[in-house]
């Protein structure tokens, strides 16, 4: 399917939709529903806008995304790395900012994917993508850290450090009861799927909290008592438009358009290596632009793809698109009919519930991964990681980008300073004789952030086909990690069909980089071979034990 536009959704009905499929759908949608109620609020509030707005953001968006987007599973709503960016858009611009930002966003998001920029996402270097993540999910936990401790504070610092001496210079004022209600939330919400994983964590700490300080009248800031009461009611909103000014909103919508358009498309590309399916990125870009520029008329702010959600949906069933319509179903009848009793949950339990999202946001086991690779990845991890906590989140991509540009340049100078390696024997270029059950790919040139996402589905579509794949690496002088995490993706995706994968001709230093990152607890040394000659007989010997 070429085409541009082609929601996923027209695919399902036109190929036919079950009813056992929709029971799977419906059961999924409800459950994703559940889940966003707590986060979609929590995100708002910690945003600096009234919790309707994530509800509203979760319905609208949720249901335009799963109407008209390219991947079967995705759920879009309001998500945490959006945060730092809507309360720095309403501190400097006001909501009618914010509004005006998220509807050119989305225009920019529509023209991405008309362009068909949506492939682009393979430029973005996995050290990168880490260190913005978890610089995010640092300053998150950073923003919640006066609601988990129940400070009164009325003029916080909007940096990194003052923000913390603030919390340290004030640490006497600490209110032990709602300090006690973030730690309860939060062992709630990580330890409650040891009991079942149907109902999420997050939702039961919500209830149970509340009634616990609604029965005691625990003496703790509430959605109420911060915000007043929750609108139960979805109204059109029009914000005050300047013509002459727009050019003021361009750099904030660019900064939403980018983020939302990195991590939908990641979400999706999570989700297809969970259903074995491919999303349309072009697609899946139009659509979330379509949603952020009907949002906000609603009241909503900033929507994405949003992984966490993704996932539970694809976990509990959910295999079309209907499951994410279900989803904003769910939510909407949640809304207006029990949407008063929101207004009772403590700011302390919202700020638990950010602190979990925060550490699930942060990456860390992929952050202390990178450090075990190349002194280049971890210089890009690094500096992202510091610009985003320390100064501006696009502000860090934007160097993080020339900055693997730059360092990209200097490993391929480096490169092609060394003497030819060439290990294997020219005397099998001709594969016709090769056994049809045996696959053979060959990597030319670096496995780097541009080419990983071309390489690894190429590998992944010849090694499904194949009982025994061979990847030839004698031309490739080095491999980062985006490199090694799409290779160690896609190595345990062809292992789960069955298919054993053997490596020829791996030159020094990239086979130090694969023990460095734990390649070889997928695929063990002994399928590792310098001569193609030695890899084509140990082929053939795997293939006579299958046989």
């Amino acid at each position: 399917m070429n085409q541009v536009f082609y929601p996923k959704l027209f695919s399902v009905l036109r190929r036919g939709y079950s009813k056992k499929q929709f029971t799977n759908d419906a059961f999924a949608g409800v459950i994703v529903g559940i889940v966003a109620l707590p986060l979609a609020i929590a995100f708002a509030v910690a945003s600096g806008v009234s919790p309707e707005k994530g509800l509203v953001t979760a319905i609208v968006a949720g249901l335009l995304v799963s109407v008209l987007g390219g991947s079967r599973v995705q759920i879009g709503g309001p998500t945490g790395a959006f945060i730092v960016i809507v309360y720095g858009i309403i501190q400097s611009y006001g909501l009618d900012g914010l509004i005006i930002s998220t509807i050119l966003a989305g225009i920019i998001l529509v023209i991405f994917g008309l362009l068909k920029l949506g492939s682009l996402l393979k430029f973005i270097p996995h050290p990168l993508i880490v260190g913005f993540t978890s610089g995010i999910a640092l300053v998150i936990f950073t923003t919640q850290i006066k609601d988990a401790m129940g400070l009164q504070i009325a003029d916080m610092p909007s940096e990194f450090l003052p923000k913390w001496g603030t919390y340290f210079s004030h640490l006497g004022e600490t209110n032990l009861l709602a300090l006690g209600i973030t730690v309860a939330t939060i062992l709630i919400s990580v330890y409650f799927k040891k009991i079942t994983t149907k109902i999420p964590g997050s939702f039961v700490s919500i209830i149970l909290v509340t009634l616990l300080v609604q029965v005691f009248s625990l003496p703790v800031s509430t959605i109420e008592s911060v915000f007043g009461d929750i609108p139960q009611t979805i109204s059109l909103t029009f914000p005050s438009i300047e013509v002459h000014q727009l050019h003021l909103y361009f750099a904030p919508a660019l900064t939403i358009a980018l983020l939302g358009g990195i991590e939908s498309l990641l979400s999706a590309v999570v989700s297809d290596g969970m259903i074995g399916s491919n999303h349309r990125s072009n697609t899946e870009l139009i659509a979330q632009g379509v949603a952020n520029i009907v949002t906000p008329f609603f009241g909503g702010i900033p929507a994405t793809g949003a992984i966490a959600r993704t996932a539970t949906n694809v976990k509990n069933g959910g295999r079309t698109p209907v499951a994410g319509i279900i989803h904003a179903i769910t939510l909407l009848f949640i809304m207006l009919f029990f949407g008063q009793w929101a207004k009772l949950i403590p700011m302390s339990c919202l700020a638990g519930i950010l602190i979990v999202v925060s550490y699930n946001m942060s990456e860390w086991r992929s952050f202390v991964n990178i450090f075990k690779g190349s002194a280049f990845d971890v210089l890009i991890l690094v500096v992202t990681f510091l610009l985003t906590v320390l100064i501006d989140l696009t502000f860090a991509i934007e160097v993080g980008i020339v900055l693997s540009a730059l360092l990209f340049m200097k490993r391929m100078a480096d490169a092609g300073a060394q003497p030819g390696f060439e290990l294997d024997s020219d005397i099998l270029e001709n594969y016709s004789s090769v056994p049809g059950e045996i696959g053979i790919y060959e990597i030319s040139g670096p496995f780097f952030f541009a080419s990983a996402k071309q390489y690894s589905s190429t590998l992944k579509s010849i090694g499904i086909k194949s009982e025994v794949l061979i990847i030839r690496m004698r031309h490739v002088p080095f491999i980062d990690s985006t490199g090694m995490h799409n290779l160690k993706d896609v190595v345990k995706e062809i292992q789960h069909t069955g298919t054993e994968v053997i490596l020829s001709g791996v030159q020094p230093k990239v086979l130090k980089e694969l023990e460095k990152h734990g390649f070889f607890n997928l695929v063990q040394k002994s399928n590792v071979f310098s001569l193609f000659e030695q890899a084509l007989n140990h082929a053939n010997h795997l293939l006579e034990i299958k046989k």
